[in-house]
């Protein structure tokens, strides 16, 4: 498979605190990747490196052979990463329609729609003139997501996918992201439910005061001893 991001030798600050410590880490067209550890060790951290929104990094990170080391969140954007924070993000006093539209850019052939991402998520269509505030946790996780699928990215970074969620909608937020791979776009996501994380991503890394501990394809991570230990269940 076609590297899309290959980040190199990655460390960052907030402030005095030094967070991460020289992650390496590839994401490949098509994959998805669980990032995985402990509160406070340095995932979130990761994602906003990885997106921009760092100020204080040192180390390369390459996004489709392009060196995109000091890039901006905005630049980042424009390059095809799509970028679902923790907390949504999404714009409240705007419809949700108006949310999904004021970041769409037009499809390439079999691309993301504004129908197609309605169909993907049929809630959003009987809601779709309502203020994006008035949704539901779970209601608001999917228009993020749609959203950013009408940037057309060539990778998207999740923090926290299903964070506070009901099962149902955990179940479908997980079905989506399962399209979305087959659609050949990677994945780099965060979320507390490691068990959900393994059963839907390729590979999995395991973050340990922001540092990767330990790597590998899911299925071999579901049988690895340490995993339980790193991650303190």
């Amino acid at each position: 498979m076609d590297v899309v991001l290959d980040a190199r030798g990655v460390h960052a600050w907030y402030g005095a605190s030094h967070i991460l410590h020289g992650v390496d880490l590839v994401v490949r067209r098509g994959e998805s990747v669980g990032l995985m550890g402990r509160n406070g060790m340095g995932k979130s951290t990761l994602i906003r490196t990885l997106m921009g929104h760092v100020a204080r990094r040192e180390g390369t990170v390459q996004y489709l052979g392009a060196d995109l080391s000091r890039a901006s969140a905005h630049e980042m954007s424009r390059r095809g990463v799509a970028y679902v924070p923790e907390g949504r993000g999404v714009i409240p006093n705007l419809t949700v329609r108006e949310n999904l539209l004021m970041a769409a850019r037009a499809p390439q052939m079999d691309g993301w729609t504004l129908e197609r991402v309605l169909a993907t998520f049929p809630r959003l269509t009987e809601r779709l003139h309502q203020p994006a505030g008035l949704l539901s946790g779970g209601e608001q996780q999917m228009l993020a997501i749609g959203r950013a699928l009408l940037t057309q990215p060539q990778l998207m970074l999740l923090d926290e996918a299903t964070e506070g969620l009901a099962p149902l909608v955990v179940a479908e937020i997980w079905r989506v992201i399962d399209e979305i791979r087959k659609d050949g776009i990677a994945c780099l996501i965060v979320d507390r439910n490691y068990r959900r994380v393994l059963a839907h991503v390729n590979r999995a890394v395991v973050l340990q005061k922001g540092e990767i501990v330990l790597e590998g394809d899911a299925a071999v991570l579901c049988a690895d001893a340490r995993l339980t230990a790193f991650l303190g269940v």
